[in-house]
């Protein structure tokens, strides 16, 4: 059966204004959400050691999060060679810089406590303020865990590697139990020093991430 030119035009113009109005919905849509703010908080693997400035872990979760329709600006505020204590001492002046209030932070920090072989005990406790203080700032927040390194020692291990869900469960924060899931003793993964994630690495941390995230802002309301 063939379509005459008139009809065959009609059809064409018909589709082609059911699709205008598709976009047109879509595009209302992603305008109506809430635009949100989520302040990325850490160390260097936050930071994009050694990247662009757009393949760092804030500028992808971002390009992620917007190419799923979602009004985010994620803020990078992670500081290469952080400890708990550093990050401790910023956060007051991180948040004041804001221009508009975040909604969501994620906590990324402990690593190079880890690394100077510092007691799990004050990474805890500088982790615990931090939360706290977020939280007053009407923050919800996710902690971003870390593992210890093995040449560390088993007493050490064990107890570091146990502080970050144990906090969790006892601030009822959303927990991500490990932030270099995918990507730490994995090829192609890390930089030559061992510790950051290439381009890539930060790929597969944003993925892996992304769904945990998403519930968070779903959490936030429209």
């Amino acid at each position: 059966m063939r379509l005459s030119v008139n009809r065959y035009g009609t059809l064409r113009r018909i589709y082609h204004f059911a699709l205008a109005i598709c976009l047109v919905s879509v595009s209302q849509a992603v305008l109506a959400a809430t635009p949100r703010t989520i302040v990325a908080f850490g160390d260097s693997l936050m930071a994009g050691y050694q990247l662009r400035p757009s393949e760092g872990f804030a500028p992808q979760l971002e390009a992620a999060l917007r190419a799923k329709g979602r009004a985010v600006t994620v803020v990078s505020a992670g500081v290469s060679g952080d400890t708990t204590v550093q990050g401790k001492a910023r956060l007051a002046w991180v948040l004041a810089g804001q221009k508009i209030k975040p909604d969501l932070v994620i906590l990324e920090l402990g690593a190079n406590d880890m690394l100077r072989g510092q007691p799990p005990a004050a990474a805890k406790a500088n982790l615990d303020a931090m939360i706290t203080a977020f939280r007053q700032k009407g923050l919800r927040v996710v902690l971003a865990g870390m593992l210890a390194q093995p040449n560390l020692g088993a007493t050490y291990t064990k107890e570091f590697n146990a502080l970050y869900p144990a906090l969790a469960k006892s601030r009822g924060v959303a927990f991500y139990p490990f932030f270099m899931d995918g990507v730490a003793a994995v090829p192609g993964m890390q930089l030559g020093d061992g510790l950051h994630p290439t381009p890539k690495g930060v790929k597969v941390i944003v993925g892996r991430m992304l769904p945990l995230i998403e519930r968070e802002l779903d959490a936030l309301g429209k």
